[in-house]
């Protein structure tokens, strides 16, 4: 069973950066097209980003676009959502997934999914 963590949430003030990062526990990334998503309050959840299995396929959501990288590291266990320029909109849980029904794309809908983390709460606020 892939289990992933999510980290490097916290509360930042408009206009700031975070780097969230999306870890598996016992098994490598690779063989997974990540899925980034949010939730706040109140509102459905909402796709962020995702980065097909090679990394050669990425999307972003119009919400964030131009603020937002998504990106795997060397050691395929990783893949990190860097988030600038942050607004109070963005204040929600974040959450990565992992899909394993693409060979290499991905797509911003959640029930494409099979695997997600706890979640990391990411406030923007002054």
């Amino acid at each position: 069973q892939l289990q992933l963590d999510e980290s490097g949430g916290g509360l930042v003030q408009p206009g700031g950066s975070l780097r969230l990062s999306c870890a598996a526990s016992t098994y490598s990334l690779e063989e997974y097209a990540i899925g980034w998503f949010r939730q706040a309050p109140g509102k459905k959840r909402e796709g962020v980003s995702c980065v097909s299995r090679t990394g050669s396929v990425t999307y972003y959501a119009a919400s964030v676009n131009g603020r937002v990288d998504i990106s795997r590291d060397a050691t395929k266990t990783t893949v990190y959502l860097q988030i600038d320029s942050l607004e109070p909109e963005d204040t929600a849980v974040y959450y990565c997934a992992a899909s394993t029904h693409f060979d290499d794309t991905c797509v911003l809908g959640a029930d494409w999914y099979d695997y997600w983390g706890q979640g990391t709460q990411v406030t923007v606020s002054s």
